[in-house]
């Protein structure tokens, strides 16, 4: 008995001395459990604050991208998900059904408005054990009239999710340049981001996208906010709204001209942009094939303009001779033999037409597209070292800068002899649509380059703070005013002397010139080039009017239809036609001897100094208003007009009034009354023949003034 006593006594201490041990472990977890911030590679602190709270996104606004012209390319718009609720204990009562109840007559309805057989809509709506169902792809990105449609059925479970889609309202209009943004789903957060994939919408994605806000906020177990706690909140800041220096009517004349031109001959590409010639901006650009960005029917995802450089063929024998003058080597009256120069290595090289046309001068040979001409002016008086060098202060061979997605450099690699001669007129290197048309401006500007831009200005949608301005931007002058008289004088001669290459871009007024080329089309294993008449791009690069340079164009096609010049030539003679109506050119047709005149700023200065400044120069002006200073000024300073020109004045009067713009051009007529702060609508092209409001309205914040336009004004 004591020995069994023992041995109880024994094992109690042994139960006690157990739970001791135990306590104390328990304890020591519940230090470390407090006093840890992580326990197994967990954070305490995170776990507990994801159970109890909840943070929502609040996403922003994406911009919108306008023309110059305030026309929207693209936007958000509201788009719509059609769901079902098949869940019967959605339905508290019965007299207002929650849940789909009658599943065949649901499919019956829906099956005509979303496109769908019934059948298939059956298979959404029979699902087992699920609280709600989609309907597929069509069922998708439902526009607000869709969405109607089927609210007026009043059908029981039937509901929407509203999200927002990119919206393009003009479909395949400047494609290439606006580019498409595709919409996301963040299964993480449960939101939708849309990120831009090409053009503008991709170079300025930040911009327009915005930064989106957030909301974080206590929960209960049901997930929703518990009452009277704190809310951290960060509201989204809305993406800025890009406006471009696209006009969006000579971007239309330009798709037009492109589309007849594919209707009527047919080509692989066809490419066409249009600068101001005083400024840099970006007038028009388009390629074909396009794409509607609504639909990203892409066969081409590289923007033509920027991202292809391929060889230029002779449009370069316009800045090879530019070459030879800055350097002081250039005589227009030396002669040489044309037909075909054989190189030291035995390598013939032959003018498109190798029988030549005899002994001609380096002007001739120009006019004439002469490859031999390029030859002997390089080899008897110009090296690769200078070719290279001007070409380079020209900007080719390297990135012009554009605000435009994956721009290439092109390239510049000539070293040996028949390399040398073959890149003076355009082949074995290669440029790009933009670098080309850069390297016009200064023609247009007494030797400047400029830069060239395609955003007109940036703008805070809240606050309409212009955040992003751009203007006219001078990089270096490149050619002195006898290189850029020389210059144009051969460009006219090319287009409107007789018999020249040119010649199939004459116009009446003969104020467009320019340079035509026709590159080989390199094989693609870089074993020479492509045989046949056909395999070529041909190209033209102009300007108009020559008088006063308002545009530079630059348009290149390859493999045309209907013979190498004429897709082309057709295309900017109808384009420069219809630009010459929308600024009102063709009324300035007496002829009288033409005048550079630099504008300077006529803003806050006394109207009768700036009249007599203008009397001085010959200048002809209007005035708007009886105030003793100038407000407003159009065409702004800096602008170099001509003695054909006129400039609008607005004075600092106490009422502004609505001043008589028939007779103007719409161009001219639209600028004078945005600067008096009206918005104004254009009907039609050309000069204005109607004015929605009369002359001499007070003019009030908000007003809209229509101009009702044609293209010949005869009033």
């Amino acid at each position: 008995m004591k020995k069994k006593k023992r041995s109880t006594i024994r094992y109690s201490k042994l139960i006690i001395l157990f739970s001791l041990l135990l306590f104390a472990l328990m304890i020591a977890r519940l230090v470390e459990l407090g006093l840890s911030k992580e326990i197994d590679g967990i954070n305490l602190k995170e776990l507990a604050s994801k159970r109890t709270t909840k943070t929502e996104i609040l996403p922003a606004q994406r911009g919108s991208i306008y023309s110059k012209n305030n026309d929207i390319l693209a936007q958000n718009v509201s788009s719509y998900k059609l769901i079902a609720y098949l869940d019967p204990k959605r339905t508290t009562n019965k007299k207002r059904p929650q849940h789909v109840v009658d599943k065949e007559e649901t499919a019956n309805l829906l099956s005509p408005i979303l496109g769908m057989e019934k059948d298939e809509i059956l298979k959404y709506l029979n699902k087992q054990n699920v609280y709600q169902t989609e309907f597929g792809t069509k069922g998708k990105d439902l526009n607000e009239i869709t969405k109607n449609k089927i609210e007026d059925l009043n059908l029981p479970g039937i509901d929407f999710i509203e999200s927002y889609k990119r919206y393009y309202p003009k479909g395949n209009f400047a494609s290439y340049t606006i580019g498409y943004a595709k919409t996301k789903t963040d299964e993480e957060n449960k939101t939708e981001r849309t990120t831009g994939e090409m053009g503008i919408e991709k170079y300025y994605d930040k911009i327009l996208k915005g930064e989106d806000g957030y909301v974080t906020y206590q929960k209960d177990l049901k997930g929703y906010k518990i009452a009277d706690t704190r809310e951290d909140r960060k509201d989204a800041s809305q993406g800025k709204d890009i406006y471009l220096t696209i006009d969006s009517n000579i971007q239309f004349y330009v798709e037009q001209a492109i589309k007849k031109a594919d209707e009527t001959y047919g080509f692989e590409w066809f490419h066409i942009t249009i600068m101001d010639a005083k400024t840099g901006a970006i007038l028009a650009t388009s390629t074909a094939p396009s794409f509607d960005p609504n639909k990203r029917d892409i066969t081409n995802y590289l923007d033509l303009a920027v991202s292809s450089p391929y060889e230029p063929g002779s449009t370069m024998k316009t800045f090879t001779y530019m070459a030879a003058m800055e350097n002081g080597v250039y005589d227009g009256n030396e002669t040489y033999y044309s037909g075909v120069y054989v190189t030291n290595d035995g390598t013939e090289i032959g003018d498109w037409d190798r029988n030549g046309w005899g002994t001609i001068t380096f002007d001739k040979g120009y006019a004439m597209s002469s490859n031999v001409g390029v030859i002997n002016l390089i080899n008897r008086h110009m090296s690769s070292i200078m070719l290279r060098k001007y070409f380079k202060k020209l900007g080719f061979g390297r990135k012009t800068g554009i605000t435009l997605p994956n721009e290439q450099t092109g390239k510049l690699d000539f070293k040996y002899e028949t390399e040398i001669y073959n890149a003076g007129f355009g082949q074995g290197i290669t440029t790009t649509p933009i670098q080309n048309i850069k390297a016009l401006t200064p023609l247009t500007n007494d030797g400047m380059l400029l830069e060239p831009y395609i955003v007109e200005k940036i703008v805070d949608p809240e606050t309409k703070e212009v955040i992003v301005d751009n203007k006219r931007t001078e990089i270096e002058r490149v050619a002195s005013t006898t290189t850029v008289q020389k210059t144009i004088s051969l460009m006219d001669d090319c287009v409107n002397g007789i018999g020249n290459t040119g010649s199939g871009y004459r116009i009446d007024s003969h104020e467009l010139i320019g340079k035509t080329g026709t590159a080989q089309i390199a094989k693609s294993n870089g074993g020479g080039y492509l045989d046949g008449k056909e395999n070529v791009i041909s190209s033209f690069a102009g300007v108009y009017p020559k008088s006063n340079p308002q545009i530079i164009i630059y348009a290149s096609v390859k493999k045309p239809g209907g013979g190498k010049q004429t897709p082309i030539s057709n295309a900017v003679k109808e384009i420069v036609s219809n630009v010459s109506k929308y600024y009102g050119n063709e009324k300035n047709n007496t002829k009288i001897e033409v005048k550079d005149y630099k504008l300077p700023s006529f803003v806050n200065k006394k109207v009768d100094k700036v009249k007599n400044t203008l009397d001085t120069n010959g200048i002809k002006y209007k005035i708007y208003g009886s105030g003793s200073k100038v407000i407003k000024q159009y065409p702004e300073s800096k602008t170099v007009i001509t003695n054909k020109d006129e400039v609008y004045l607005i004075t600092n009067d106490n009422v502004n009034k609505v001043p008589n713009v028939v007779g103007l051009s719409s161009k001219i007529a639209k600028n004078i009354l945005e600067l008096m702060g009206l918005k104004v609508k254009l009907n039609g092209v050309g000069y204005v023949t109607e004015q929605s409001i009369s002359e001499n309205t007070e003019i009030k914040e908000g007003m809209e003034i229509t101009l009702t336009l044609n293209p010949k004004f005869t009033g």
